[in-house]
Parts: C-alpha cells; structure tokens; sequence
C-alpha cells in the first residue's frame, strides 16, 4: 500500500510538471501553483494540503510569501529551508526583472515608475531608491541606498550627494515605498523631497521627480502636482 501511495504521488508531480512545460502557470490555479513551488522544498510530501491551508490564511501568493518565516515554521510545520525557499520567490522576481534593465540605457522617463516599482518587488519595509542619469541622458547608478523611511531622521541626505559627486551625475530620480500603505505622499514626503532637491541643486544635480510605492501602485510627485512647486523652481 505504501508504495502505491508513493507512486501515485510520483505520478501527481509528473503530470503537474508536464502541465507547467506545456502551459506555464498560466493554466494553473493559484493553489496548484503554489503547491508545484513547494515541490521543491518539500520533496517528500504531499504539499497540496499545505498550499490550500497557506492561502486561507494569507489569501493569495504575495501574501503567503510576504508571512514571516517564525510564523511559517510555527504555525504550518514548515522547515526553516522550506519557509527561506517561500521568501526567495519574490526576491528572485525582483532580481530577474532588474537583470533585464541595462545601467547604460537612456532613461526612459515614461516607464520610470514601473522601473523603480519593480525595484521594490518583495519588499516588506520601506526602502529608499536613487537614479542617477549623466549629462547625455544615460543611466549611470540605480540602486536601493537605504532601508527604513524617508522621513526618518537617517535619510541619507549626505550618501545622496557623495552618489552623485562620485558619479558626476546631473540628474537624480528618488523613490520610496509605502508597503502597507496608498501612493499618496505625506506632509513629511514633501518636505523631505524639497530639502533632498535644494541640497543637489546646490551641486549641480536636479532631482527631477520623486515616486512613491505601493505593491500596486505608484504616484509621481512631479507629474501629480501633489509636489507644488518643488519640481519648477531653481
């Protein structure tokens, strides 16, 4: 009996396999997928009971992903390489989508809020992004430069500017996320926008627009308006 189990097991995860060569995922539903994924980390287990329990919970796959790993182990009996395995799948999304950026292209700046969205793909804090483009339009530095928000009292005014003198940059785009929150900017958001863009100014860079976040959406300050006159004065 038992090896009858095994090789109906087996069979399962060939047939599912076969059906994600020939279809990807996009014949799945979200339960089978996330069930295929936990294949790999669990090897020896039925996973589709698991995948079912982890989405009532969580809901869907962002947030079974973004669940901390103390409560994955504790609460659902995962190991700690099959919890890590869940938090890499983000991490390898976002990584995949920055390899496809070239550093040397031309700024694109009609795509930049989905560029610096997908910066932020997997993140569960808030961070702070920084784009420096050349005097030819180029982009020469695209980074996460620090961890935490904006508004606090570690915002890297100073490692801003040394990017920028390192880099002999003239223009700068900044963004930070919200991760549990709307891609509206506070009272603080702004004020730190207009201290960040006087302070490059005064070397010769211009911030030319500031984004703000979320898992599903972002807002330019300049092209909202919600910036006032930061973004239009010298």
């Amino acid at each position: 009996m038992a090896s009858s189990n095994g090789h109906e097991h087996s069979g399962h995860r060939q047939r599912l396999k076969k059906k994600f060569i020939e279809n990807g995922f996009d014949v799945f539903e979200p339960h089978e997928a996330l069930e295929m994924y936990l294949f790999y980390a669990i090897p020896r287990k039925d996973t589709n009971p698991l995948a079912h329990r982890l989405l009532d919970r969580y809901l869907n796959i962002g947030g079974v992903c973004d669940a901390p790993i103390d409560e994955l182990e504790n609460e659902f009996g995962l190991s700690e390489s099959a919890a890590v395995f869940l938090k890499m799948l983000p991490e390898m999304s976002r990584l995949y989508n920055e390899s496809k950026m070239s550093d040397d292209n031309v700024i694109d700046y009609e795509n930049l809020g989905e560029k610096f969205k997908a910066k932020f793909i997997g993140r569960t804090s808030e961070a702070v992004a920084l784009m420096l483009g050349d005097a030819k339009g180029k982009m020469i530095y695209f980074n996460i430069i620090s961890k935490g928000s904006i508004n606090s009292s570690d915002m890297p005014v100073r490692k801003i500017v040394d990017l920028a003198l390192r880099h002999n940059a003239k223009t700068a785009f900044l963004a930070h996320n919200h991760p549990s929150g709307t891609a509206l900017p506070s009272q603080n958001d702004l004020t730190t926008t207009r201290v960040i863009r006087e302070t490059l100014l005064s070397i010769g860079v211009d911030l030319i627009d500031h984004y703000i976040v979320t898992d599903e959406d972002f807002v330019s300050l300049r092209e909202s308006g919600m910036a006032g006159n930061i973004f239009y004065y010298e």
